[in-house]
């Protein structure tokens, strides 16, 4: 029962509350300055000026804050900038506590730029309106006053008028009064002469006429300032104050837009800070201590076995000789067994300074090292030369896909003239045939240098020997291209032969090329031209004898370029202007054929419809285009 009353009389006060409030919006909405504040001019006008200054108040504070998040925003990116990993510190990218670093700036540096964009919003958005607003209503707030005070000044000048008028009519009216007493006495005078009497009476008349016209002007006048007065307190006036409430209303309806306007700007990157509040997160929780702890491990690990026990000896058994050549080859274990621990870095120092004026035969390289990296423990040294033979391996597939293009591009310039001349490629072509021998011998050196390290066994200790008992007596190897291989682990790195590129087709090709360059004698191409070398340009170029090329070269590719199928289309992301020869021109959005996709030379061949001559073929660059490849 009592939770029942207690019920009823909450909805009873609610339903009060509502109606108040009814009340009270009705109520506003009925009252008017111009009604209820006839007579409050002054305050009215002392209180407009105070909101608006109020207004600008809000519009310096945002100012100051706009100074303050550009100011936070800048210094958040210098504080990522100071405290971005150095270059000599990029070995230590590969531990996870440094990646989640990395990506913990990578989100500050976000947040700074969320900053920039609410110090931006605010400037351009909320400022601006704000102070647009505030010139505004002090214009229209100037001129209201300015009405007002001409109004009031009419008003007081018919007052004034009434005034003068009601002080001229008293007076005349005293006057009649005096004339007529002094015409009277001067009519029961028996002394004064009749004439005298006669101008007493016309002095008289004049006065009661003078009094009759100033009664006059002053009914007049009265009339007139009554009816201004009505007027201006029942019309003019409230108009005016009417309008400074609308201008009164339009600033405080605009401080509450411009509120409100300023939290939304804060709201709209609430959701980007939150991913980047995720990110930080994220980053933090892809720390990984034990993964960190391998890669130490791989680091530093250098293959040597801990030096033995250090055996007895019997002075009174040994000659001298024997104890110094005992004592020296302790020293050099210890001393190997150091090097690529807490003295390596040391030690190259050392190398590298006293290496400036002395001879080696082994040339260092550009952090002091020796090229074959003798001086880093056999571990060290042997994951140094796999990196660096992965290194060639990559630059020589880069350079034979480029090699390739040229020699694509060189084919169809000699199939088709109208393309291009065939003999701007040839600089080109043997420059890249120079940098494609120079790479080979380079990898050549140092598969020899990697054979030679991997004949000394790893420490059976050792936690890479570890790692390799764990693999089931099998250790895997990881290409450069990502494919693994399975060796059987005898305690030695052996080189990697199956992702050496000195025994793929492109090196078969390049030695089939230079033995054909002085045995061909039925008018092949020579390895310049490009002809007959390049497993990826047109079909069955290289293929069959030099006498097949030579017989039927020219009708050969001048059939295949006319008939060579599409691949795909193509759309066309920017226009294109052909500035070399073999290339042709394209506008935005115009589709195309593809009749060969690019091999890593960045230039994909087209061709496109032509009215005159049936079909247009060349190259156009790969980023220029949106391909979509048949099926």
């Amino acid at each position: 029962m009592l939770a029942l009353l207690a019920g009823g009389s909450s909805r009873t006060s609610s339903s009060n509350k509502l109606a108040e409030s009814e009340n009270a919006a009705q109520n506003s909405n009925n009252m008017s300055w111009g009604n209820e504040l006839w007579d409050q001019n002054e305050n009215l006008a002392i209180h407009t000026n105070r909101g608006i200054d109020a207004l600008d108040k809000y519009a310096n504070f945002l100012r100051d804050r706009v100074a303050i998040e550009t100011e936070y925003a800048g210094k958040l990116r210098r504080l990522v900038k100071n405290y971005q990993p150095k270059k000599k510190e990029e070995e230590d990218n590969e531990f996870t506590s440094m990646q989640a670093f990395r990506n913990l700036l990578k989100e500050v540096g976000d947040l700074a730029g969320q900053r920039e964009v609410v110090s931006e919003s605010l400037q351009l958005q909320i400022i601006a309106g704000v102070t647009l607003l505030s010139k505004t209503l002090r214009e229209e707030r100037k001129k209201c006053l300015s009405d007002g005070a001409s109004l009031q000044q009419n008003l007081t000048t018919q007052l004034s008028s009434l005034d003068r008028a009601k002080r001229n009519y008293e007076k005349a009216y005293r006057d009649s009064e005096k004339a007529v007493d002094s015409y009277k006495r001067a009519d029961m005078d028996l002394n004064l002469s009749r004439a005298e009497v006669e101008r007493y009476k016309n002095v008289m008349t004049s006065k009661i006429q003078q009094s009759d016209d100033a009664k006059n002007e002053y009914a007049n006048q009265l009339q007139k300032t009554n009816n201004l007065q009505q007027q201006h307190y029942s019309m003019l006036l409230p108009a005016v104050l009417n309008r400074l409430q609308e201008l009164d209303e339009k600033r405080t309806r605009g401080f509450r837009e411009f509120i409100v306007g300023a939290a939304d700007v804060e709201s709209s990157v609430a959701p980007i800070i939150a991913r980047c509040m995720e990110g930080i997160v994220k980053a933090g929780e892809s720390i990984n201590e034990k993964e960190d702890t391998f890669k130490v491990i791989e680091r530093y690990q250098s293959g040597f076995t801990p030096p033995r026990d250090i055996p007895f000896e019997d002075l009174s058994k040994c000659d001298p000789d024997s104890v110094q050549d005992s004592h020296y080859s302790n020293s050099t274990s210890n001393h190997l067994t150091m090097r690529g621990t807490m003295s390596a870095n040391k030690l190259k120092k050392r190398v590298g300074i006293f290496n400036i004026f002395g001879s080696n035969k082994n040339s260092l390289t550009a952090d002091g090292q020796k090229e074959d990296f003798s001086d880093l423990p056999p571990n060290q040294r042997r994951k140094k030369l796999q990196a660096k033979i992965a290194e060639l391996q990559q630059k020589i597939a880069q350079e034979t896909n480029a090699r390739d293009g040229l020699m694509k591009m060189k084919i169809v310039y000699e199939a088709n003239s109208s393309l291009g001349n065939p003999m701007t490629v040839e600089g080109q072509l043997n420059e890249s045939e120079h940098k494609l021998e120079k790479l080979k011998v380079d990898l050549k050196k140092y598969q020899g240098f990697l054979e030679k390290a991997s004949q000394v066994p790893v420490a059976t200790s050792s936690p890479q020997a570890n790692r390799n008992q764990l693999q089931n007596g099998h250790r895997t190897s990881r290409h450069s291209n990502g494919s693994a291989d399975d060796h059987h682990d005898d305690g030695d790195d052996q080189p990697d032969d199956a992702g050496s590129l000195s025994r793929s087709d492109s090196e078969d090709n390049v030695a089939q090329i230079q033995n054909g360059h002085n045995n061909n004698n039925n008018g092949s191409a020579s390895p310049e031209s490009g002809l007959g070398t390049s497993h990826t340009s047109l079909p069955g170029s290289g293929q069959g004898s030099a006498n097949e090329n030579a017989i039927g070269e020219d009708t050969y590719y001048e059939t295949e370029v006319e008939t060579l199928n599409p691949l795909g289309t193509c759309k066309a992301l920017y226009p294109f202007e052909a500035s070399s020869e073999g290339s042709i021109p394209m506008n935005e959005g115009e589709e195309l054929q593809v009749i060969e996709i690019d091999q890593g030379d960045g230039w994909t061949r087209v061709r496109r419809a032509n009215n005159s001559n049936g079909w247009d073929e060349g190259f156009v660059p790969t980023s220029y285009i949106e391909c979509t490849l048949y099926a």
